[in-house]
């Protein structure tokens, strides 16, 4: 399988004067999981909107496997982004969602998953927090872009659903690249390949998890 290498270089961005993300640069290979950490306001889902072109700045490129891209749609067909908020109709079925959003060559195999299979007829507003967000990086993970954005993705989320995300998040690094922010910070940790912090609107590439010690991003014992 060929390695791809999205990379985000010189990002700029202000609020109301206000310095946000500076000269922020970053890389993710297929086959890696990028954990985002930071305090709140530290311009993690800013960032995120950002390389998924939702939110302009006053200065970015992205690259993916050299190649700068500036079109929205080039962006789209590289890059999925999965949001802090609910993005399914509630009025649509899980079926329907699914026939909706999936390759039709790809749905019998999308149907192997039984916690999926298992929620087939339910209709999306009858479904649990859980279930719902499961579903929702099921189907972003299943597309053919080559990298996946996540941000908050367990949100309000049971332990043991944590776990089963965890596991599909895993399970689809094999062959994309995964930048991930969430305030639950130790499963970031946990599955992440590398750890990147967010501070003062720059981005500090970590060699070891002990530097969020360092930084001030933790306290000692928290690790």
């Amino acid at each position: 399988m060929m390695n791809h290498l999205l990379e985000i270089d010189s990002i700029q961005k202000h609020f109301d004067q206000k310095v946000v993300l500076s000269d922020v640069y970053l890389k993710c290979r297929t086959g890696e999981i990028i954990g985002l950490l930071g305090r709140n306001g530290s311009g993690k889902s800013t960032l995120l909107k950002i390389i998924f072109g939702i939110l302009s700045a006053d200065n970015k490129f992205v690259r993916v496997n050299g190649k700068v891209l500036f079109k929205t749609n080039d962006l789209l067909n590289e890059i999925s982004y999965l949001p802090q908020e609910d993005f399914i109709p509630n009025s649509f079925s899980v079926k329907k969602t699914i026939q909706l959003s999936i390759d039709k060559n790809k749905i019998i195999d999308f149907y192997q998953d039984d916690f999926i299979n298992s929620l087939k007829y339910k209709k999306i507003n009858h479904l649990s927090g859980g279930e719902l967000r499961y579903l929702e990086i099921k189907l972003i993970l299943s597309n053919s872009s080559k990298f996946v954005l996540l941000d908050e993705p367990y949100n309000g989320l049971s332990p043991i659903m944590i776990d089963k995300i965890n596991q599909l998040i895993t399970q689809n690094s094999t062959k994309k690249g995964i930048i991930i922010t969430d305030h639950n910070y130790e499963n970031v940790i946990k599955i992440s390949s590398k750890l990147i912090l967010m501070k003062e609107g720059k981005a500090f590439h970590l060699k070891d998890k002990n530097e969020l010690i360092d930084k001030g991003y933790l306290r000692e014992g928290l690790i």
